[in-house]
């Protein structure tokens, strides 16, 4: 049985939540679908140990309250064509239609390999913030962050909070852009306020510009790291991350046209947040690493668009371009140190799925010759993570992202007795409430 909607939700981040508000304000009957068993995305990912920040409990309340907003949490779309998408919730299938579709993709980190990084103890910066919010022990253990972007503030911030001892805070970064960058945020207040905030909960945590991690060292878990300069520092935890890269894969099997540059990517769309494909709209990391507050106003000029009022959305322009005004900032002052990259050496695993080193991959001319002949990028994480690092490591050749052919379904790895019961479903006689709005209904109930 097919199941139909007004306005379909994929990702219950910031963008995603403000879109279904925004929609179902214009009596849209919306569907909302996250991975996750809470609403809140990465930003918002849900803390076992702290209530929820006030911007996202009201975001929560408000869709809670309005009633016409259907909530499929633990679920995620494995097969999706205009106008149609496969769900797998559970271990089953709902063929769901729907009149528009908002992307709210959001992004995932840039991990970077070095010597070590796949021992225990390591991960990425943002994974640190996830496994904390989850209650992973963090108290009284050691923690060295690095990478570079603000997502290191934040992570070192999470980790202090729940009892960690943060050793370093190491940015690639150099200071005299980090300077000029400070120097340009008087003009966004709020982002002064909340970088100053974030450094005051870290007082006493060493802040390094210009530092890197080159290895990891560890028997059978990580116990120093080796930056660049030489120093090597215990640790119980190391944190790594570069940045985000957009998670795109569903835009691209729906045929979305891609702005790109060098290897990044980002879904193309118009001043209503509308991609090239009908009813299809993107909003937040899915059309460029621009942070919460741009993916709120996106998320919601997307709601309103796809619901059928553009005059809302066109309200909020001045909004989304002062946004994304900052978001552009970003690149300009965190640009990566060409020096970073030259942690992954030949022997250093590039593809932990199918233990694939970096020196594997020379022969290769393109991502899709280093997948057919090493199996690089077809493992459970279906290149997601080294195929992001490869996009910086061997340049564009190695993009997935950039490749012509786009994903093949399932985009994300599906219960082989779900793909059954689809298959079974699609042979049923048309159900006689098919075509009515979808509404409230256990086990998926209201967003949590």
């Amino acid at each position: 049985m097919t199941e139909r909607c007004d306005v379909l939700v994929v990702g219950a981040g910031p963008a995603g939540l403000a879109a279904a508000q925004a929609a179902a304000a214009h009596g849209a009957q919306v569907v909302l679908v996250d991975m996750q068993a809470s609403a809140g995305g990465q930003v918002w990912r849900r803390d076992v140990r702290r209530p929820a920040p006030d911007p996202a409990r009201a975001r929560l309340d408000a869709l809670r309250a309005g009633g016409r907003v259907r909530w499929l949490g633990q679920a995620q779309v494995v097969a999706a064509e205009p106008g149609q998408v496969l769900i797998e919730q559970a271990g089953t299938a709902i063929e769901l239609d729907y009149a528009a579709l908002v992307l709210a993709t959001g992004a995932r980190e840039l991990l970077l390999p070095f010597a070590g990084w796949t021992l225990p103890g390591v991960t990425g910066a943002g994974g640190l913030q996830a496994l904390v919010k989850q209650g992973w022990p963090i108290a009284g253990r050691r923690v060295l962050v690095a990478g570079s972007g603000p997502l290191l503030l934040a992570a070192a911030a999470t980790a202090r909070r729940h009892g960690a001892r943060v050793v370093a805070i190491c940015e690639q970064a150099p200071a005299a852009q980090l300077h000029a960058f400070a120097r340009r945020l008087w003009r966004w207040p709020g982002k002064l306020a909340q970088a100053a905030a974030l450094r005051a909960r870290l007082a006493g945590a060493p802040y390094r510009a210009g530092a890197w991690v080159v290895a990891a060292h560890g028997d059978g878990r990580v116990a120093d790291v080796e930056l660049n300069d030489g120093q090597r520092i215990a640790v119980d935890h190391l944190a790594v991350g570069y940045g985000l890269v957009p998670n795109l894969e569903l835009a691209q099997r729906l045929g979305c046209e891609l702005h790109t540059h060098d290897a990044q990517a980002w879904v193309k769309v118009d001043a209503l947040l509308r991609t090239s494909v009908a009813t299809v709209f993107a909003a937040g990391e899915a059309c460029g690493i621009g942070g919460r507050d741009c993916a709120l106003v996106e998320g919601a000029m997307a709601g309103h668009a796809a619901a059928g009022a553009p005059e809302a959305a066109r309200a909020l322009a001045p909004q989304r371009e002062r946004a994304r005004a900052f978001a552009a900032l970003l690149p300009a002052y965190f640009g990566l140190n060409p020096q970073v990259l030259a942690a992954a050496t030949a022997d250093v695993l590039v593809c932990r799925c199918e233990d694939v080193r970096l020196g594997e991959l020379d022969a290769h001319a393109d991502w899709r010759a280093a997948k057919l002949a090493t199996r690089c990028g077809m493992g459970s994480c279906q290149g997601r993570i080294c195929g992001a690092a490869l996009a910086q490591l061997r340049g564009p050749a190695f993009a997935p992202s950039l490749s012509a052919a786009g994903p093949r379904p399932p985009v994300f790895p599906v219960r082989l007795a779900a793909l059954a019961a689809h298959g079974a479903h699609t042979h049923d006689p048309p159900s006689p409430t098919a075509s009515a709005p979808i509404t409230h209904s256990a086990p998926q109930g209201t967003v949590p």
